[in-house]
């Protein structure tokens, strides 16, 4: 793989905006009661789509060791087709799925909306959309950087 010019660390400025982003985005989902396995699983998601190898990497570690079920994380690319997932996390995969394919669908579609709306409250609904913002972010940072796995004891 060509090595590319990191975009992360070596602005630091910038990288640090982006690490308080995240973190006023798991502030406000954890004062708005939203479970921190619904955010790993839409940061597992988005990556999925995103292809970003980096934070899949840190994504399952972190969610495996919140507890997470690497079984649910082994079929997470096809929650669709498992009873596996909760409503409030369907709704929330799906929601990172429109919201991250936002570019070829045009719009998040209603019924996608109107689901996430209906099984999270507003600041629910918020702190999840800013949670696909933010994690698209780092993908795009990460892939375009070629962003190297850390090494991990297996």
């Amino acid at each position: 793989m060509t090595e590319r010019i990191h975009l992360g660390k070596r602005v630091p400025e910038i990288y640090q905006a982006m690490s308080k982003l995240q973190a006023e985005v798991e502030k406000a989902a954890a004062n708005a009661g939203v479970d921190q396995k619904i955010l790993e699983l839409v940061k597992m998601r988005a990556s999925q789509i995103n292809h970003c190898a980096f934070c899949l990497d840190m994504h399952s570690h972190e969610a495996v060791q919140q507890g997470e079920s690497p079984r649910r994380l082994y079929v997470l690319q096809g929650w669709r087709e498992t009873e596996l997932f909760t409503e409030q996390e369907r709704a929330a995969l799906a929601l990172t799925e429109a919201m991250t394919n936002v570019a070829t669908l045009h719009d998040v579609p209603d019924d996608v909306y109107e689901e996430a709306t209906r099984v999270f409250d507003e600041a629910q609904y918020r702190a999840v959309a800013w949670e696909v913002i933010a994690i698209n972010s780092w993908n795009r940072m990460c892939v375009t950087s070629h962003a190297p796995l850390p090494e991990r004891a297996e």
